[in-house]
């Protein structure tokens, strides 16, 4: 009798590498956005008032979106930073963490503190 107690050992196979592409997938999110058509490299830019003019005209002249303009528009820009995590510089980070206000102000909602 074997010490496997009648149970053939499973082979474990490897999954397939993934590609630097696969790996990033919040890339693809920002780029293919079901939601929002965004403008290429938008985030990218060290204007605030051209990154929350730009989601804002996406996020209203988007009709596939779950929720309002801005919500959705406040939920790509928080997303990319977020996944951007420790690629994204400082100074960028600064420059997108004041696109917010910006969106905030274009929307009229109120500014955090």
């Amino acid at each position: 009798m074997n010490s496997n107690y009648g149970y053939e050992k499973k082979q474990t196979v490897k999954p397939e590498k993934k590609t630097k592409s696969e790996e990033k997938w919040s890339a693809e999110v920002t780029q293919h956005s079901d939601a929002l058509d965004l403008e290429g490299d938008i985030f990218e830019s060290d204007d605030l008032k051209k990154i929350a003019h730009s989601l804002k005209k996406s996020a209203e002249d988007s009709d596939r979106k779950k929720s309002g303009p801005y919500r959705s528009a406040m939920s790509m820009l928080t997303f990319y930073i977020n996944r951007a995590g420790k690629n994204l510089h400082e100074d960028q980070k600064k420059v997108l963490e004041k696109a917010k206000d910006e969106l905030r102000s274009l929307f009229g909602k109120p500014l955090k503190g």
